[in-house]
């Protein structure tokens, strides 16, 4: 029964995360858009007003006429929208899932032995620690003086995301890094707007209430974090599902390939920002495309040939299909199975059963995959699958017709 509820709480959490996550970026990325694409206004007497830029567009069968102040309008008006549920929202759920998979299932997800022999307290301790120093790193520096140089800051913010990176690679599974990682830049992006964007706003409203001239360092602050947010966006996106892709978090260089895909990410955004203003230059688009083929080259698996089958086929050392259904059996079963036995497992993930001859041969290069190139499997390594015994698949793989 503790399954059957996780796995509920599972499939509600990531629906929540997926579509407040969709509301918060859609949002985002437009107002990046509309910031990047307003012309000085037409109209002499919305200048005077302190209209600092507007657009008009079409969307829906309607025509929109949007208008932004330099600092504040000389009114306020009686109704005024705030955007910000989306963000909190999506951070809520998000680390509902946390809780749930990855510090509840530590053991499982988070929790490698052959990586770093860490107690579940412990992996949950520093899972809370790098979260939230993160953060708080991040703010200093951009309150810094090194805040004021948007370059030097990119620069010093990318070196300590590779250092993060790896650091997390060396204590955790690949799975549980990746996501700390998402975590971390996530979290920065929901306190970009929790402690700085939403507050600077609150100031200018007071300050229009009582009758003050607002203050514009908050939409300067604002503007920064903003645009700090854009370039988070894609790698966040990334994470949220690399678990689907062994050969990236599996890899025994996954933290260098998770630092490759943050960058492609970043200049995708940076080559969109600068369109959103007219001619953009191609180079961080070409860049990042080089960056992918290099990377889909380098992860590229090595398919066995005749001469790398040859030695499975020599006296001693063939591999039956039954000896390699017995390993299968014993260290994969307990979970890909039609009633796992596994706790926490309600179902065979995804809808993986090993339990026969005929389930083993329809998903040989799959357990080849998982088990002896990437060797996220089995996860955690619960069941304690040796290293004779990857080598033992891996000979019946290379063996077959």
């Amino acid at each position: 029964m503790e399954a059957y509820v996780l796995d509920w709480l599972n499939l509600l959490g990531r629906w929540v995360h997926m579509v407040t996550g969709i509301a918060w970026i859609g949002a985002s990325l437009y107002f990046v858009w509309l910031d990047n694409h307003l012309q000085v206004p037409k109209n002499s007497t919305d200048v005077d007003k302190g209209v600092g830029g507007e657009i008009w567009s079409v969307h829906g069968g309607g025509f929109y006429h949007a208008q932004k102040y330099t600092v504040a309008p000389p009114e306020l008006p009686d109704m005024l929208h705030w955007f910000k549920w989306e963000a909190y929202s999506t951070w809520l759920s998000g680390m509902f899932l946390m809780v749930l998979i990855y510090w509840y299932g530590a053991e499982i997800y988070l929790i490698d032995p052959t990586i770093a022999e860490l107690s579940k307290p412990m992996a949950i301790f520093i899972g809370v620690a790098v979260i939230v120093s993160g953060w708080v790193v991040y703010d200093r520096l951009c309150h810094s003086p090194l805040g004021r140089n948007e370059s030097l800051l990119s620069g010093v913010l990318f070196i300590l995301l590779v250092a993060t990176a790896f650091g997390l690679c060396q204590l955790f599974s690949g799975r549980g890094a990746f996501i700390h990682y998402g975590a971390i830049l996530g979290t920065i992006m929901v306190a970009n707007v929790f402690f700085v964007i939403i507050p600077g706003q609150k100031d200018l409203v007071r300050a229009k209430e009582e009758g003050r001239a607002p203050d514009p360092i908050h939409g300067i602050r604002g503007k920064q974090r903003s645009v700090h947010n854009t370039y988070f966006t894609l790698p966040v996106l990334f994470v949220m599902v690399s678990n689907h892709y062994a050969s990236t978090y599996g890899h025994e260089h996954n933290w260098a390939i998770l630092v490759v895909l943050t960058l492609i990410g970043a200049l995708i955004r940076v080559y969109f920002v600068a369109r959103h203003k007219g001619s953009a230059p191609l180079m961080p688009l070409v860049i990042s495309a080089v960056l992918l083929i290099g990377l889909m080259w380098a992860l590229a698996p090595i398919l066995p040939t005749s001469s790398s089958a040859a030695p499975a086929t020599v006296a001693g050392a063939f591999v039956s299909d039954g000896e390699s259904l017995g390993v299968v059996k014993r260290r994969c079963a307990s979970c890909h199975a039609a009633k796992p036995i596994q706790p926490g497992f309600a179902a065979a993930p995804k809808g993986v059963v090993l339990e026969s001859l005929a389930d083993l041969n329809k998903h040989a290069t799959a357990i080849y995959q998982q088990t002896v190139v990437t060797r996220v499997m089995p996860i955690g390594n619960l069941t304690q699958m040796s290293a004779s015994e990857r080598e033992l698949i891996g000979r019946w793989y290379m063996a077959r017709p």
